[in-house]
């Protein structure tokens, strides 16, 4: 089948960000209001964070939030959490509706075609979808039963009836298959066999995928084809909440009294940023490996490395104005000459950033690739 390109997208009246034509009649019939519950907390994008939002004791700043252009939490701790303030970690929300819109135009959805989405979250995304295409042509996964319960109240409040499944979204659902298109509402670490074999020769996935050395995501358009592969190019950087099945677990630091190794570099420590874009694109090379960055009180900061799949650490501490800096490591694997090696490739490529890159999934796993998927990184 070939497809249509979306009509240029474009802000309406009352509305705050930009909706492509043929979403625009979704988006006016279809507000977030009627997805949210009582009590949310409105995320703040640039300070990273929530405040809570209470229907019942201030209606006007609940519905200036839910019809704001930022996400909303819904959840904390996997429902554990309790109480107004914000929990430890969100595991669920509504999310920011220029994201939404954006990602619907991405799909490249025409009617007839039938849509598997992978995290129901509140039930506005499906609802949009069902909008378009009909609820007989929507599917819709929530692994947690609490939030399932509540996006299918809502759906059927709202006067839609997509088919809401609650179970594991690695698992697809079968029964609708094969589906034209896969949809993702959260950060993937694999993209899972099920959904290849779930979907149609030519049928899209998008979907945001990024490596646990960065805790941010890039969303990635994937073709399938007919050999039982998927490939295609990452399109914007996003963050999302990840897949429950493949979140981060941070190993432990190793202390069996081994030997540290000491060295000095010259490298220069590029933007480590939530979006900057070595973080990405080193992640593509440096598979199991996890990051983080501490400031110290003199303006110095180490970059400390840890493998997912050997007791192995290392450490690099930067100050401005210094030429060589201190690099510590240990283990089986030298993490700090792996990192060395992904940073002299950025370099060499012109520091490419997320446009520049894309994915290809196979039986066996993954791959990245540099412009052109025969350029393997």
């Amino acid at each position: 089948m070939t497809l249509a390109p979306e009509s240029e997208d474009r802000p309406a009246p009352g509305r705050s960000f930009p909706v492509a034509d043929a979403w625009a009649p979704a988006f006016d019939a279809v507000p977030r209001r009627l997805f949210l519950p009582d009590l949310v907390w409105a995320h703040d994008m640039a300070t990273g964070t929530s405040r809570p939002v209470d229907r019942a004791e201030d209606e006007a700043a609940w519905l200036a939030a839910a019809e704001a252009d930022g996400p909303i939490v819904t959840q904390w701790d996997d429902g554990e959490h309790q109480g107004t303030e914000p929990g430890t970690v969100p595991t669920s929300s509504a999310s920011q509706p220029s994201l939404v819109a954006s990602m619907l135009a991405d799909l490249q959805v025409e009617p007839g075609m039938r849509v598997l989405e992978q995290g129901t979250g509140s039930g506005w995304n499906a609802a949009l979808l069902s909008h378009r295409l009909g609820d007989t042509n929507v599917t819709t996964i929530e692994i947690d039963p609490a939030v399932s319960t509540r996006a299918r109240t809502a759906l059927a409040a709202a006067g839609y009836r997509p088919h809401v499944v609650c179970g594991d979204g690695a698992l697809g659902h079968r029964d609708g298959a094969p589906y034209d298109r896969i949809t993702a509402t959260y950060g993937l670490r694999a993209v899972p066999r099920a959904w290849i074999e779930q979907t149609r020769p030519g049928a899209l996935i998008l979907a945001p995928f990024g490596t646990h050395y960065s805790n941010a995501d890039a969303l990635v358009r994937l073709t399938v084809h007919g050999d039982g592969t998927a490939s295609g190019p990452f399109l914007q950087p996003v963050e999302f909440m990840k897949m429950r099945s493949q979140r981060l677990i941070w190993p432990k630091n190793p202390s069996d009294g081994g030997t540290v190794a000491e060295h000095t570099t010259t490298a220069t420590l590029p933007g480590h940023g939530k979006f900057d874009p070595f973080p990405l694109a080193a992640g593509l090379r440096l598979r199991d490996v996890v990051h983080a960055i501490q400031p110290h009180g003199d303006g110095a900061r180490t970059l400390w490395l840890y493998s997912l799949t050997t007791p192995a650490w290392a450490a690099g501490t930067f100050r401005d104005g210094e030429s060589a800096h201190q690099v510590r490591q240990y283990g089986g694997r030298r993490l700090w000459d792996d990192f060395e090696h992904a940073l002299a490739w950025w370099h060499d490529e012109g520091e490419p950033a997320v446009d520049r890159l894309g994915l290809t999934v196979t039986v066996d796993g993954w791959h990245a690739w540099l412009d052109v998927p025969d350029q393997v990184i």
